[in-house]
């Protein structure tokens, strides 16, 4: 088993590399530049025009990987990795209409948020009945860091699973503002998977971590400070959506809360300074949010934000995976 998730890991890694070192050129070609917020921060102008879509090339390393290693398993009926995949592909056609209604009206506004919401919406409730129906997912739920679970309704597990796939999403979404921190952050969330999955004795799952944390590893490499490219809507919405699905699969929803403690700072982030900004009539609590660009505003850089959040990311998925044990 340590085999295959070790060939899983550097095949998608491989993988990524080598399609990264003739996509990015072409998106440059192409002309498939980032278009920079006017509302974000001034000093981001300089990033205006790097290739986006670069989550092209993790995508199709995940897939590609994830496929090969689970095939035996999928043809012998566990079709749950395989709605993991699919699903995926969806989540990441979401955020390519993003990028190309962007790409085609030069400016960064793609699709309408509510849009965006009702597609992801829809998206989550077919996963959800397609894993109820083929008995990949019950309605209990268990309480990190206790043996005490909570049995729900299928209607509010299922509600509520909508919830936590759309929050996580968008979460992931909404941190990918600066070179390398959404990848950063995620690398650690998915170390942590693969020992969940282990410890749970899922494989398949563990499998698509490894494929997942080998893709963003490659990714990192032209993704880090100073970014050759950025994954793009596309991207972020399906590493979004693999981060909250490996969770679902593994039929323990709740371990995302401290999993991915840094996505929902980022997102408490932004809430709280809107809401506070609408009752304020003007004041903010912030200096800029998401609170990855209020540390920017107090002179931190990039580099420091990703060292500082991927390492804060790490501390929460070793606590994610503690809880995890102490619940089996």
């Amino acid at each position: 088993m340590t085999l295959r998730l070790a060939v899983a890991l550097l095949s998608a890694f491989g993988v990524t590399v080598f399609i990264g070192h003739f996509l990015v050129p072409y998106l440059g070609r192409i002309k498939a530049g980032q278009m920079i917020r006017e509302d974000g921060p001034t000093w981001h102008a300089g990033k205006a025009g790097t290739p986006t879509l670069g989550g092209l090339m993790f995508i199709a390393a995940v897939l590609l990987v994830s496929l090969a290693a689970n095939w035996n398993d999928i043809r012998k009926g566990d079709l749950s990795t395989l709605y993991v995949l699919i699903f995926g592909i969806l989540f990441a056609s979401v955020g390519f209409f993003d990028d190309y209604e962007k790409l085609k009206n030069h400016r960064n506004k793609g699709l309408g948020g509510w849009q965006k919401l009702f597609l992801q919406m829809v998206v989550s409730a077919i996963f959800l009945l397609a894993m109820r129906a083929n008995g990949h997912m019950d309605n209990v739920l268990r309480i990190p860091f206790t043996k005490a679970t909570i049995t729900l309704h299928p209607v509010l597990y299922s509600l509520l699973g909508m919830f936590i796939i759309t929050g996580c999403v968008n979460a992931v979404n909404i941190t990918d503002g600066v070179d390398g921190l959404a990848t950063g952050v995620s690398i650690p969330i998915e170390v942590s998977y693969i020992v969940v999955a282990l410890l749970m004795q899922k494989p398949g799952v563990g499998v698509i971590a490894a494929a997942l944390l080998g893709a963003m590893l490659g990714f990192l490499v032209y993704n880090f400070h100073p970014a050759k490219c950025f994954m793009g809507d596309t991207g972020s919405l399906f590493l979004g959506w693999m981060i909250c699905a490996l969770a679902l699969a593994l039929d323990y929803p709740l371990l995302l809360v401290p999993m991915c403690f840094v996505y929902i700072c980022e997102t408490m982030s932004d809430i709280i300074q809107v809401s506070y900004f609408k009752l304020t009539h003007g004041k903010r609590v912030f200096k800029m949010a998401p609170i990855h660009h209020h540390f920017e505003m107090c002179g931190w850089s990039e580099l420091k934000i990703f060292t500082v959040f991927s390492t804060v990311s790490a501390l929460f998925a070793l606590l994610a995976w503690w809880g995890a044990k102490l619940s089996l």
